[in-house]
């Protein structure tokens, strides 16, 4: 018997995939389609464990997917553009072009060792001028769509980087690639608008049926639709100030039915009218001091229920729209001014955080809302006016309830959407004070960046003609490629780059020298794989309709929001440019969990916890590799890395190898058999080997399709196990029907061949040539058939219990009904029974038989 040997099978295995075509497209194939992509990488260098675990996963599938009789397209690229490239280019004195394609080769090399099948005709790489000149032809259509705006705003910069980020990308006040403190500075940047497609992004969300729930509830959340109404407080004017109409500020608010609670009114640090509100008031030298201070933490920290608030009286008042009570205006930090107004109503009588603040700083409380049974409502309930100002609770009161000191609407439901809520703002509608709106937490996306290494913006700006969209026949734009990063050159500074004409009416005009936000070039990555040498357009719509949506995508959680609400985004957009004809990129979710070092740590070269997969490889071989990682659990869930696991695999890969050859009588000296075996024994086991196989197919063709890998595995050896009790109890005579290929031996090989060859290629593969002989490769074979009814056995074993003790264990027939189980296990113990009386008779079918006898 040949042994296995997965340093010398795998590349040879590997090369003969190359040489067939085994892993290409056949774009004519009348087979259905199906596309099964895992999230390109960033070229960083080394692979990681985490890129072995989310491509074994989808290699898993791919593989599964084709043998069960689809069309697979299953590509890969790399995310090219970024920081991490142009820093390193600076660090070491080099381009970011180099350092990006030498890194790109090295993970080739790594993906193609691990033996995973793509189609490398079709690879993508973003930094490609091929790829980024049609992201640019992309912008140009968001243009003319009217989803591209250049506005002066309130930004967030990041020192570190030396760039502007989208909201997206701080993290608790942080950048959330280099983890610097990010600043707030006003610059003139470029957005797409996403707030745009909104409501689309929320209410698709329902289509969304094959993505996991947590993710779905983080878009939600994060796009943040709420319904209310703006309501208009006028603003007391100063004395001395002209008696024309007042100024007013507007707020949002989704609980117009508290406006009587309001004591108090809290402007966001940001807020653009400060300066002006307190121009001239002994107030503002602290005010805006304050402001500057509180703008510096994120909106993401400041929104933080349990950080503790802090605020400024302005000295200025509003009057409240339902009572003419004038209420004081403060400026404080828990209020963020990327939602709604950035003007608040504070009610602290019914909102934790309004409550913390007036308890902190002395405001009054006053009760407007309360639950049922509370003390205050009878004496509250039938009162018109105000009669309690303030009261002493440890925290805000429900949501929800009667509203009580609310004028002519006391004695009404209060809460959102609630009769007292509606008819408060009619009446403000009706006077002029209000209007039913919707707001949004989701931001237009800033995708301007100040960094050479990324996708051009294609635009002009002249001092004739204003800011000028390049013509697409003059696309890309291309990154100057003789610039010195290491000496400070930027795109600003490199006069080749910035010095051009107008596209518009000839004269001297500047490029732009932003570039894009990476995630522009990983929005639509994907339809790019459906038709990726054409340089007519970015891809032909009828390719992409072909095999779009993706039918399973792959990749980690921490793009719940980034990159899958953009891509999302993006696919609606170009749908609506005619380019598309389906809603959502993506059918079906995975994402994976994270493979932590044995401590339950994240691994990372600072802490010196890296596992190379490279030097597992070298050691045990990538199947062995790949399958540990699909044993070590759930792929939704994080995974402890845990070399004996590897080590054990390994093993298991050989008792498999040998099993095989075995059941087609190649085994040699290897042949498991016992002289002195029952014949009627290897016949009873032959029979469970044959039911597991049938019962097994099942289940992992199940398991699979539910991306449960770890569990079809299990059910691999479980097969395996039962193989290897027939083989090791059989009598030496049964070994010459394994000799001649006995049906049942050949079948259970070439399942147990078949169903390794997603997990373990080479292996597989291998199997089936040499052991099975098998033409081709065993991946263009079919998936092995199962028929449920061979997979029950023919009896059963059950216990037979007297009083709730186990006295023995019978068979019966598999179908047998409860009255025949309770027979069969009364003659079984009818020596015990003799003498006693029957009390009651339990069975349950396929356990248990349970005789109660006094």
């Amino acid at each position: 018997m040949k042994s296995y040997d997965p340093h010398e099978i795998e590349p040879r295995i590997q090369l003969q995939w190359e040489e067939q075509g085994v892993n290409a497209v056949d774009e004519n194939s009348d087979k259905p389609r199906k596309y099964v992509l895992e999230m390109f990488p960033y070229p960083s260098g080394d692979i990681h464990m985490g890129h072995v675990s989310n491509y074994t996963y989808g290699d898993l599938v791919a593989r599964f997917s084709r043998m069960r009789g689809f069309n697979v397209l299953h590509p890969m690229g790399w995310d090219a553009f970024g920081l991490p490239a142009e820093n390193a280019a600076i660090k070491h004195h080099s381009h970011p072009a180099k350092w990006t394609y030498d890194n790109i080769d090295t993970q080739r090399e790594s993906f193609k060792r691990m033996g995973f099948s793509y189609d490398w005709d079709r690879t993508v790489v973003a930094c490609d001028p091929e790829y980024y000149r049609w992201g640019q032809w992309i912008f140009l259509e968001f243009w003319k769509r009217g989803l591209v705006e250049r506005r002066n705003s309130p930004v967030n910069w990041c020192p570190g980087c030396q760039t502007v980020l989208a909201n997206e990308q701080v993290t608790e006040g942080r950048c959330w690639r280099c983890d610097s403190e990010v600043e707030k500075r006003d610059l003139t940047q470029w957005y797409y608008k996403i707030t745009e497609y909104a409501d689309q992004l929320l209410d698709d969300l329902d289509q969304l049926t094959g993505w996991p729930e947590n993710v779905k509830q983080q878009q939600a959340n994060w796009i943040g639709r709420s319904e209310g109404a703006n309501v208009v407080f006028d603003l007391v004017p100063l004395p001395g100030q002209a008696t024309a109409e007042p100024a007013s500020i507007t707020v949002f608010t989704t609980r117009a039915d508290t406006l009587f609670g309001c004591s108090f009114f809290v402007l966001a640090p940001e807020y653009p009218g400060l300066p002006e509100l307190v121009e001239g008031m002994p107030q503002r030298d602290e005010v805006l001091a304050f402001a500057e201070a509180a703008a510096k933490v994120s909106a993401v920290e400041r929104a933080q229920g349990d950080r503790e608030k802090h605020g400024v009286f302005t000295g200025r008042y509003v009057v409240n729209p339902v009572n003419g009570e004038q209420v004081p205006v403060w400026v404080a930090d828990y209020v963020v001014a990327d939602y709604g107004t950035g003007a608040v109503m504070a009610v602290p009588c019914g909102d934790q955080r309004d409550f913390e603040f007036a308890r902190k700083y002395g405001l009054p409380i006053v009760p407007i809302i309360l639950e049922d049974g509370d003390p205050l409502l009878d004496e509250l309930a039938g009162e018109q006016g105000r009669v309690v100002d303030s009261v002493d609770w440890d925290e805000a009161m429900a949501a929800e309830g009667t509203l009580v000191q609310s004028g002519e609407f006391t004695g009404m439901r209060g809460g959102k959407h609630s009769e007292g809520e509606e008819a408060i703002v009619a009446k403000l509608e009706a006077e002029g004070k209000g209007n039913r709106t919707v707001e949004y937490r989701l931001r237009d996306w800033l995708i301007s960046r100040q960094r050479y290494w990324g996708n051009p913006i294609p635009a002009v700006h002249c001092p004739e003609c204003g800011v000028v969209p390049v013509p697409e026949d003059q696309l890309p734009v291309r990154l100057p490629e003789d610039i010195d990063l290491a000496a400070g050159e930027t795109l600003a500074t490199h006069a080749g780059f910035v010095n051009t004409t107008c596209p518009k009416c000839g004269g001297p005009a500047k490029r732009e020298t932003d570039t894009m936000d990476t995630f522009t070039c990983s929005s639509w990555y994907y339809m790019r794989y459906c038709d990726p040498h054409n340089v007519h357009a970015p891809f032909a719509s009828d390719r992409a309709n072909a095999w779009m949506p993706v039918d399973q995508y792959i990749g980690g959680i921490e793009h719940a929001i980034l990159h899958l609400l953009y891509s999302r985004f993006f696919t609606k957009v170009l749908r609506d440019a005619g380019m598309l004809d389906f809603d959502e990129p993506f059918t079906n979710l995975l994402c994976q969990g994270m493979v932590l070092d044995a401590n339950g740590e994240v691994m990372s070269k600072s802490k010196g916890n890296v596992v190379s997969p490279e030097d597992m490889i070298d050691q045990y071989g990538a199947d062995a590799v790949r399958a540990a990682m699909l044993f070590m659990g759930p792929p939704d869930k994080e995974k402890l890395w845990n070399e004996d696991g590897l080590a054990g695999m390994y093993k298991f890969l050989n008792r498999l190898w040998r099993i095989v050859f075995d059941l087609v009588g190649k085994a040699g000296d290897d042949t498991l058999f016992d002289p002195e075996a029952d014949a009627s024994k290897a016949h009873e086991l032959a029979m469970a080997m044959k039911r597991e196989r049938h019962r097994v197919v099942g289940k992992v063709t199940d398991d699979i399709e539910r991306n449960n890998f770890n569990t079809a595995l299990a059910a691999i050896m479980e097969l395996t196990n039962a193989t290897a009790a027939f083989l090791r109890l059989r009598p030496a005579e049964h070994r010459t029907q394994c000799e001649t290929g006995g049906p049942l031996c050949r079948d259970v090989a070439d399942t147990l061949v078949k169903l390794m060859a997603p997990i373990a290629p080479h292996f597989a593969d291998e199997l089936w040539q040499t052991a099975l002989d098998g033409e081709g490769s065993v991946h263009t074979q079919p998936w092995p058939t199962y028929d449920p009814s061979l997979a029950v056995a023919d009896t059963v074993e059950i216990a037979v219990q007297l009083n709730g003790k186990v006295k023995t264990r019978i068979e019966v027939p598999a179908d047998a009904d409860k009255d025949a189980m309770v027979e069969a296990g009364k003659a079984a113990i009818s020596n015990a029974l003799e003498g006693k009386a029957i009390v009651k008779e339990v069975a349950v079918p396929g356990r248990l038989v349970n005789i109660v006898a006094k």
